[in-house]
Parts: C-alpha cells; structure tokens; sequence
C-alpha cells in the first residue's frame, strides 16, 4: 500500500464515520473510527519498515555530521557537559547509617551500599547476639575518638594501632653482655646478649549503652549525628581514659587494658615512683620542688623530649599550681596555648580526670604506651515500643599496655591506712 492509497482510503472511513454519527448511529460510528485507527497501525508498520529498508541501502555512506546540528525550538545549547561526581562513600554510608539510626527506611544505592559494608564487618567479626551491629562510619568514630580525646590528653597522646586480632609486639628490657664497650686492639668484641620481653594486646571488651526517646531521634540528620558523637564519646572516653591511667589488665576480671599508674606501681621495688603524703593529719609530707626533680631524674633521657606532666584537675590546682623553688619562685606557669592548662620544668602540664586523685604522671607517652582497636566500633539497636524509646549499644574491643616503664615517672599520694 502507498502513501497516497493510504490516505484516500482513510479519508473515505472517516467521512463514513462522520454521516454515521449525523445519523445517530453512534455504535457504528465507533466501529468505523476503529477501522480508522487499525488502518493507520498498519501504515505505521509498513512506514517503519521503509525506513529501515532505506537505511540499509544507505549503510554504507558515512554521513558528515559536522556543522549539521539543528536548533530545537525552545531547547538550550550544551556548551560543558558536566560529568557527574564518583560517589563518596563514606560520605554516603554515614547519611545511610544515621538514616537507619533514626529508624529510616533505606532504598536503591543507600540500601545497596549500607548491606555491602555490614556484609563485609558480620563476616569478618562474628558477635554472640540477637542484635545485628552496625559498623560505625569512619567518620562518626573520628568524632567519638576526638571527643574522647579531648578529655583524656594521656588517651590522646598514646600510640595507637589497629590491628585486627592479637597484635604481639616484642620490647628490648636490656642488654646483659657484650654492650658497647673500647676494646685493645687485639682483643675480640663480644657477642651482644639482649633480653626481650613480649607485650600481647588480645583485646577487652568495651560495650556502652545510651538511651533516647522516639521524640529526640527524629531531630535532623545533621543534629543527630553530633548528638551520637557527644554522647558516645563522652561515655567511651571516660572507660578508656581510665583504663590508660589505671586500668587493671589482663589479670582483673572482666579483663581491662593496663593502666600506667598499674605497670609502675606492679614493678619489684617501684623505681619509678616517688611518694608524698599531702592528706597526712600527723606527718603530713608535702609536694616539693625535689620530688618534681627526683621523679624526671627517673626517666630514661632519650624520652625527655616529648614528655608532659598529666594529673587531674584538683591536683593541678592545689599541687603544681602552688610548687616553688627554693627561691620562692612559682614553677608553674600558666599557658593554654600549648595544648594544656600551663607548663613546669619545659613540658606541658595536662588536665586527666584518668589520673587517680593526688597522684602526678610525668612522661612520654607516646613512645612509653600503645594501644590497639582489634574490633573496629558498631552499634545494635533495641526498640522498646511502650516506653517508646530505643537503646543505642556501643561495641569495640581495645587493649593496651606500657610499652617501656622508663618513658614514665609517678609521684603518688601515699593511701590512707
């Protein structure tokens, strides 16, 4: 059928239809504006294919399609075709974790992404709980890690790893024969013997539970998350801020990283310690300028040079603040500029709510103690529909120990008997 046979026989139908529906006959109008509607699916078919016919016959001319762009009526010129950004997906996974956190419900890339990387954390760790844990964005953490930090400096200045598992790492305690020594010149240098002690971080538990209301959780997403990190750092802060300064170890029970006051006051002797006995209603023995010098004489040279003094709040105030020499000279020195509250003897003096009251730390903590998260932190819900709260439970395993007692020196408050 051509074009031209295809119209006349439409323009016959539809002025069959039309004195069909002058005479009232409207169902058969209708039928006849179906012929109508069929005849031109059939010409749209034999249209296609002529077309396709063509193209075919034309296959092999190579159309020149410079200069030949068209202005489409109303459209706009694509000058700089933006491509769009990779997805950045620790971005993407945090707004997907909060959502979840907040009790929303997770579609396309959101949902594809958040169950790849709880796949990827439920097959590496396994837990013994009802509760799925959610991994914590990395992001979230830093801020929980940062505020922890903030209120526990001796936290913040340890080393720190992050090492899935034990980490086991050997530590030199000494030399017992064949050190550096001047020898004649015929005499054969001895053979170094080193002895080498073993520090094994296999992990305690640090679990921390907070509760909020149905009310508070739908607060924004960019409320929300801050919300998290302040809660959440402040509580895990104050478990692993002790722990730095007074934990039990591996020997109490639940199991706890080693604190420093801990490891030097369990050394045969206690060399690195100095005692006083401020609180002493008969004897009383005070804080002196010679103390401060005896307990730095304590500390192994090599780690002078980033060493700082640590003591909680109270003590700062009532101890160092009012320390003087023999001259009568203040030793301490007001400076919040240099990451503490003030300075004594050229290292910084650090408020540590960890340290035990009275007692003074000084030391380098940074090469003296280290600190391993075998498990990285997540959280697992609980709705609790009639109270119309929910509980968010904080999981991470951590340890940690001093590595060398050389980097450290205490002065202790002598406990009242």
């Amino acid at each position: 059928m051509t074009k031209e046979q295809y119209l006349n026989q439409r323009k016959k139908l539809m002025n069959e239809a039309e004195l069909l529906i002058n005479e009232g006959k409207f169902e058969d109008s209708e039928a006849k504006m179906n012929e109508v509607k069929t005849l031109d699916n059939k010409w749209e078919t034999i249209a296609l294919a002529n077309a396709n016919l063509n193209a075919l016959k034309d296959n092999a001319k190579v159309t020149e399609l410079e200069n030949k762009s068209v202005t489409v009526e109303g459209g706009k010129p694509v000058d700089n075709i933006v491509q769009p950004k990779p997805l950045d997906e620790k971005k993407a996974y945090e707004n997907a974790w909060a959502k979840y956190m907040q009790g929303g419900k997770l579609e396309g890339i959101e949902k594809e992404l958040f169950d790849k990387v709880n796949t990827e954390f439920s097959n590496a760790y396994t837990h013994d709980t009802t509760n799925t844990a959610i991994l914590i964005p990395e992001t979230v953490v830093a801020g929980i890690w940062k505020r922890a930090e903030e209120m526990y400096p001796l936290l913040a200045d340890v080393r720190k790893f992050s090492v899935s598992g034990t980490l086991t790492m050997k530590k030199h305690t000494g030399i017992a024969a064949g050190d550096a020594a001047f020898y004649d010149e015929a005499t054969a240098t001895a053979d170094e013997q080193n002895n080498f002690g073993e520090i094994t971080l296999s992990g305690c538990e640090l679990a921390k539970a907070i509760t909020i209301t149905w009310k508070l959780r739908s607060m924004a997403m960019e409320e929300f998350i801050p919300f998290i990190i302040n809660e959440l750092g402040e509580r895990v802060g104050v478990a692993l801020g002790k722990a730095v300064a007074s934990g039990k170890g591996a020997s109490a029970s639940p199991r706890e990283p080693e604190g420093v006051e801990t490891a030097l006051l369990a050394e045969s002797g206690t060399p690195q310690v100095v005692t006083y006995d401020p609180d002493n209603a008969t004897t009383p023995v005070p804080l002196t300028y010679k103390k401060v010098t005896e307990a730095i004489a304590k500390i192994h040279s090599s780690y002078l040079g980033g060493a700082a003094i640590y003591a909680n709040n109270a003590t700062i105030w009532t101890q160092l603040a009012n320390l003087t020499d023999d001259n009568g000279r203040p030793l301490f020195i007001p400076d919040v500029t240099s990451g503490g509250v003030g300075r004594m003897f050229g290292m910084v003096v650090k408020p540590d709510a960890g340290l035990s009251k009275n007692n003074i730390l000084i030391g380098n903590a940074s090469a003296g103690y280290i600190m391993n998260t075998n498990e990285p932190m997540s959280v697992a819900t609980e709705e609790h529909v009639k109270a119309r709260t929910v509980d968010y439970a904080a999981y991470t395993i951590v340890d940690g120990a001093v590595l060398d007692t050389k980097a450290f020196a205490l002065i202790r408050d002598i406990p009242t008997a």
